[in-house]
């Protein structure tokens, strides 16, 4: 059971302002993830801490062309840390680090959990006309010491909060123009490694969208390294779900609501994709927590609520590997794996409720978003 209430990190200025300042509210959790990840890049992909730093290395060109005020983020938050570059950009990377290596195993003998299950919720199923975005977010389980809520109020773009670990850019969150990001990790045998804008990185960027539209344009101009799913909503009332494997805009299949509501775990589903999906293999439960999930919203009708999509968070069908996931205790420890955070949001009104952990077991709490999210849309 979790206890600890994730620390809250809130951030200002200009990018290496913000970084900086992440850095030095975060450092000893930084470190602990540096550590913890020391061992998982051994386990999953044989390789030790400095050889995933040169590897990391390579990434500076494309995100920098991509976009260089991440790596600016990433500079000041290094240094705030009292880490070097490297170490901060090898924790950004550890989904290329990890799966890449998956994806190419002959063996993919292990079941690995980056798994999440997500929905959106637009204006027509929902009880109150809101649009509703929501998701449990399950990884291996030393990221329960990791976690932390960032608030940033940006001087270049609209203010933001992720729920993310510790010296990663962005993972889940929501932003001031009303946008919503929730995301699912993708496996496919075209998950090689190729030297392109990280995963994080793109989620990053995403938060930084003006409009959904906006958000679609930065994911389209990316040349992506790695297969993700990204499903955005907007308080506007539209949504559209995304799926990519490496590489640019050729490579994102898109889907939008069904009954007004879009549910996704971590497998491909799109009609038109064409590559091996090697992440349903690694993660055979994405399946039946799609099935699930999709049955418990989409039978609510028309009355979807955040306080029926934080029960719909709990189920336990499956388990450990439901859509409440726990520890499997006949899994090596390092590659056990639970729910890390559920987290349930309204982009009209800007609210966010979040369980730091298995939400059968913490209560959701409202995060107290108010100065941060005032209505910043063009």
């Amino acid at each position: 059971m979790t206890s600890r209430t994730y620390p809250h990190i809130r951030v200002s200025g200009s990018p290496s302002e913000r970084g900086r300042q992440y850095g030095e509210q975060a450092g000893d959790l930084i470190r602990r993830s540096i550590h913890a990840y020391t061992a998982v890049f051994e386990f999953y992909a044989g390789i030790g801490w400095q050889e995933a730093c040169e590897q990391a290395d390579r990434f500076i060109e494309p995100i920098e062309s991509y976009e260089a005020t991440y790596l600016e983020e990433m500079r000041g938050t290094a240094a705030g840390a009292g880490v070097g570059l490297n170490d901060i950009l090898a924790l950004n990377l550890r989904s290329e680090i990890m799966f890449a290596q998956r994806a190419e195993s002959a063996g993919l003998d292990a079941t690995s959990r980056d798994g999440c299950s997500s929905v959106a919720v637009l204006p027509r199923a929902s009880k109150h006309g809101h649009t509703l975005l929501g998701q449990n977010w399950d990884w291996l389980i030393h990221a329960r010491q990791t976690t932390v809520v960032l608030e940033a109020a940006q001087d270049d773009g609209p203010n933001y909060v992720t729920v993310v670990e510790a010296g990663l850019l962005a993972k889940t969150g929501m932003n001031a123009a009303g946008l919503g990001l929730v995301t699912n990790t993708l496996v496919s045998d075209r998950d090689v490694g190729e030297i392109a804008v990280p995963y994080h990185v793109c989620l990053r960027s995403l938060l930084d969208a003006s409009s959904i539209v906006d958000a679609l344009a930065r994911l389209q101009r990316a040349t992506r390294s790695s297969s993700a799913n990204y499903l955005l909503a907007h308080a506007d009332g539209l949504a559209v779900n995304v799926e990519g494997t490496p590489g640019n805009c050729n490579s994102l299949l898109l889907d939008g609501p069904r009954d007004g509501v879009i549910t996704h775990t971590n497998h491909f589903v799109s009609p038109s994709f064409g590559s091996l999906d090697t992440g349903l293999r690694l993660m055979p439960d994405s399946f039946f927590r799609l099935q699930r999930l999709t049955d418990t919203v989409r039978g609510a009708g028309a009355e979807l609520t955040p306080d029926r999509l934080q029960q719909a968070f709990t189920d336990h069908a499956g388990h450990p590997y439901g859509v409440c996931s726990h520890p499997d205790p006949t899994v090596p420890p390092i590659d056990q794996a639970a729910t890390i955070a559920s987290l349930v949001m309204d982009l009209n009104e800007r609210r966010l409720w979040l369980s730091n952990g298995n939400p059968c077991e913490t209560p959701y709490r409202e995060l107290d978003l108010s100065g941060l999210l005032t209505d910043q849309r063009p």
